[in-house]
């Protein structure tokens, strides 16, 4: 299916060069002179090789159409992610790359849904939040105002990220998956 260039959103299938790539990133860039364009930084879904590429916003590329699929993460098995499905209970295995930088927010019995083009997995979309615990935090520095400073702490999960001053080590917070940045504290 033939879709404008300026509609591109991470997450999406292309076929471009006789290839398929699953996009990562992308982003409108309007110059000082001259037309917009999109830059889109992608990955082959073969080699997984990352390219970044540039098309004019009136550009046309060939978007695959995915199929969805909802399953339950059970463990890790090597380089490979074991999925249940909810409904048949059957067991499959899929690459852990189609993660990338969303691996240490993945948790066990988390619902995951799974992109498949022609049956083939292409990517994987894991909740927008998770709760984890904040295993170190820096103390707070008196005289610095709560609105405006964070201090930087580290997850259960390995992950950095920066906290407000009264979160302290031990606490549960909520963060964003797809940067790791505080949300809230977790209620309960």
């Amino acid at each position: 299916m033939k879709q404008q260039a300026n509609l591109i959103r991470a997450g999406q299938v292309i076929e471009h060069e006789g290839r398929r790539w699953t996009v990562l990133k992308q982003q409108i860039i309007t110059p000082g002179k001259g037309g917009a364009f999109i830059q889109v930084e992608m990955r082959d879904l073969k080699s997984g090789n990352k390219t970044n590429e540039r098309w004019r916003t009136a550009d046309t590329v060939e978007r695959l159409m995915t199929d969805q699929r909802e399953y339950t993460y059970s463990y890790t098995d090597g380089d490979n992610l074991v999925l249940m499905d909810p409904d048949t209970f059957e067991q499959t295995h899929i690459t852990a790359a189609l993660l990338g930088d969303l691996a240490p927010f993945l948790q066990d019995n988390m619902p995951v849904t799974i992109d498949l083009v022609e049956g083939d997995p292409v990517a994987i979309h894991i909740p927008g939040t998770v709760t984890l615990e904040v295993v170190e935090a820096d103390p707070v520095v008196k005289g610095q105002t709560a609105s405006s400073s964070y201090k930087p702490a580290k997850l259960s999960n390995g992950v950095k990220t920066a906290v407000p001053p009264f979160i302290e080590a031990g606490e549960r917070i909520v963060v964003r998956t797809d940067d790791g940045s505080y949300v809230e504290r977790a209620k309960g």
